[in-house]
C-alpha cells in the first residue's frame, strides 16, 4: 500500500512568477526538490535561473507563487531568516569580505547562519576547520581573501555559505573560470560536500560534463519557464533541450558522453 504520509519535498516552489517592468523573468515556474540529492539547474543565458534562486533565498520577492521550505510557508520570510531555516548560497560573482582573512570569513558565516549572540572559539575549533579541511584551506586560513586567487575565493565563498549550517545549498556557477584540472577537483569537492555534511545542492552550471557526472536530476529552463525535467542523460538528448540550449555541437558531445 502506498505510503500515504510520504515525506514532503525540501524544498517546494510553485507557481513562481517574476516580471521586470514588461519582461517576464519566471512565469509559472514548478520546482521540486527532494532531501539528499544535487539537481542541475540548466538553460540558456536569461532563462531565468539565477532569478529563481534569488527567489528562493529572498533577495528577492516573487510576483505570483509560493515557496515552502520544510512545508513552511517562506514568503515573508527574509534572506536571514531563510538562511536560519536552512537555505545558503553561492553568487556566480564571488563576494567574500575581501579585508577579511578567510578565517573571519567563515566566522561570520557562523554568525549569521546560527543566529547566536556570541560565538564561541570551541565552535569555529569544531566546524569551522572540518570546513576549511574538506576545502583545502586550512593552511591558509589566516590569509586576507583580497590576496587570494579566484579560484580560493570560490571556495572562501563555498566555506562561509557551509559555515551556516545548511541544508539546502544553492551553487551559481561555482566552475566558470576555472582550468581543467581545477575543474575535476571541484566537481568531486562538491560530491563530497553533499555527501559529508549531509546537504542537499541546487547547482546552476553550463558545463554538462561536470553535471552529469554528479547530478541526481536536471530541470531546464527557457525564458522564464520550464522546458523539462528529468534524469540527466535523458533531458540532454531531448530534441527540445538541443534546440532551445545545447546545439547539435552540444549533443555530440553528449552522445560521446552517454558511449564512453
Amino acid at each position: 500500500m502506498e505510503n500515504l504520509h510520504k515525506e514532503r519535498p525540501l524544498l517546494e516552489a510553485k507557481g513562481i512568477s517574476k516580471f521586470f517592468g514588461g519582461l517576464a523573468a519566471l512565469q509559472g515556474v514548478d520546482l521540486e526538490v527532494n532531501r539528499g540529492e544535487i539537481l542541475g539547474l540548466i538553460g540558456p543565458n536569461g532563462a531565468g535561473k539565477t532569478t529563481l534562486f534569488n527567489i528562493i533565498s529572498g533577495n528577492i520577492r516573487q510576483d505570483q507563487g509560493e515557496i515552502y521550505f520544510e512545508a513552511q510557508n517562506c514568503n515573508r520570510l527574509k534572506p536571514f531568516e531563510r538562511c536560519r531555516l536552512g537555505i545558503a548560497r553561492t553568487y556566480q560573482s564571488v563576494r567574500p569580505f575581501l579585508d577579511f582573512s578567510i578565517e573571519q570569513n567563515v566566522i561570520i558565516g557562523q554568525r549569521y547562519g546560527c543566529g547566536k549572540n556570541a560565538l564561541l572559539n570551541s565552535d569555529f575549533d569544531k566546524d569551522g576547520k572540518k570546513i576549511l579541511k574538506l576545502l583545502g584551506l586550512e593552511s591558509k586560513k589566516y590569509e586576507l581573501t583580497k590576496n587570494l586567487t579566484l579560484v580560493d575565493r570560490k571556495l572562501v565563498e563555498v566555506a562561509r555559505a557551509l559555515a551556516t549550517h545548511p541544508k539546502l545549498l544553492l551553487l551559481d556557477e561555482v566552475l566558470s573560470g576555472l582550468n581543467p584540472v581545477e575543474l575535476e577537483k571541484a566537481v568531486k569537492l562538491i560530491k563530497e560536500i553533499s555527501v559529508s555534511f549531509n546537504i542537499t545542492i541546487i547547482w546552476i552550471e553550463h558545463i554538462m560534463q561536470a553535471l552529469i557526472a554528479i547530478c541526481d536530476r536536471f530541470v531546464v529552463l527557457n525564458y522564464g519557464t520550464k522546458l523539462l525535467e528529468g534524469e540527466p542523460l535523458e533531458v540532454v538528448a531531448n530534441e527540445k533541450v538541443v534546440e532551445a540550449y545545447l546545439g547539435r555541437t552540444g549533443k555530440r558531445l553528449i552522445t560521446r558522453m552517454g558511449q564512453s
